[in-house]
């Protein structure tokens, strides 16, 4: 493990909590950040600067550095989506393991070759919904199995979170369906609340493509944007138990994301945000917070084992399986454009002056969603037709 050696390939946003963890397993000695990549340098503040960690502003230069000290064994992915597969491909045909930032890959087709890639290299491929780490989706698993809520009859989530206008301004792609002619497909089921629906599916044992039967994908947008930011989906799955989400990034205040498995004599509610559990069922009330184990960990262990023989050991959230995901992104993906929220629905606020959109009881609606896995439109939410 001390030999690891980690790149990191997009260090700012999001990509730094990335370089943070790689230097934290440096200082344990599990592992050491080798390199970082990225079109610009890490200046001061940056996690990076000042450590000595060597930087290149493309993957290809790392690729083709000759310091043999440089070249990762393990390289994290923390880009624009329409990258993925690109830069995914090359390292794992450079010999490298890769930690794959969700959403997994731009389209169904994409994730197709991705898993390929993967059985003819045989390089692991982790994809980055962290909360399949959780502790606490094996304690749903065991509650369901002993009939804690009798008779699963659905399963939901809620997502009612708060972005302004700047989050849409930072980056070319923010909130595009397509640019320059390739699929991006920011939206709000695809990329922030991605992980309630991957996490509800994973939960319910629905993980690979073929698990799924039927998306139905009910799209709306209040900023004046190309995807969605206020949408439905119900997912039938292949046994015929339905999913349902209702998300927004246009909530008045930003609520605690949640899971809800519906049973015949109670329910599981799971804020994945912390990986707390409520049980509640016409017999107990539990409140339980578990422990989670980080998927650049889990990867890093997955090579251990397998190092030694152990061809058995998976990995937590395998590019495999997130394949019911990305059935739930091929349907936004090729759906019609998003449907525009009318005026007399949406509130304008100023928050330091930067202005974000409120739709009228929009949490009350996605609650609604995830209880009865029915679409805003069947719901008939007043911003619907």
């Amino acid at each position: 493990m001390t030999h690891v050696r980690i790149a990191v390939v997009g260090i700012h946003g999001h990509g730094e909590k990335h370089v943070e963890h790689a230097l934290g397993l440096g200082r344990t000695g599990r592992a050491r950040l080798s390199a970082v990549v990225d079109p610009r340098e890490p200046g001061d503040g940056h996690a990076a600067h000042g450590t000595d960690t060597p930087w290149f502003p493309t993957f290809g230069d790392l690729l083709s550095s000759s310091d043999p000290d440089v070249h990762p064994d393990v390289v994290v992915l923390c880009t624009p989506i329409p990258t993925h597969l690109p830069l995914a491909k090359a390292a794992m045909e450079a010999g490298m393991d890769v930690l794959l930032e969700k959403p997994t890959t731009a389209s169904l087709a994409e994730l197709t070759e991705l898993v390929a890639i993967s059985d003819r290299t045989g390089r692991l491929c982790q994809v980055g919904f962290q909360t399949f780490g959780s502790h606490a989706l094996d304690a749903v698993a065991e509650l369901v199995a002993r009939g804690e809520i009798g008779d699963v009859v659905g399963y939901g989530a809620v997502g009612t979170w708060v972005r302004d206008a700047a989050y849409w301004a930072r980056a070319p792609w923010a909130g595009r369906r397509r640019l320059d002619g390739r699929d991006v497909v920011d939206g709000v089921v695809t990329n922030p609340l991605a992980h309630a629906v991957a996490t509800t599916l994973r939960i319910g044992g629905v993980t690979r493509a073929e698990d799924v039967a039927w998306v139905d994908a009910d799209l709306f947008r209040a900023n004046p944007i190309e995807a969605d930011d206020t949408s439905s989906v119900r997912v039938t799955a292949a046994d015929g138990t339905r999913y349902g989400f209702g998300l927004t990034l246009c909530a008045a205040e930003r609520s605690t994301a949640h899971v809800l498995v519906l049973g015949t004599r109670g329910e599981i509610e799971l804020e994945y945000e912390h990986d707390r559990l409520v049980l509640r069922s016409d017999r107990v009330t539990m409140d339980k917070t578990y422990g989670r184990t980080p998927l650049l960990e889990d990867l890093l262990a997955v090579r251990t084992v397998r190092a030694a023989g152990d061809l058995d050991r998976t990995l937590m959230c395998d590019v495999r399986d997130t394949g019911a995901f990305m059935r739930v992104l091929e349907a936004v993906r090729t759906g019609p454009d998003p449907r525009a929220v009318p005026d007399d629905v949406v509130t304008w606020h100023s928050d330091g002056g930067i202005r974000r959109p409120v739709v009228r009881d929009v949490e009350s609606w996605c609650e609604q969603v995830a209880r009865t896995q029915q679409t805003f439109t069947e719901l008939g939410a007043p911003w619907t037709p």
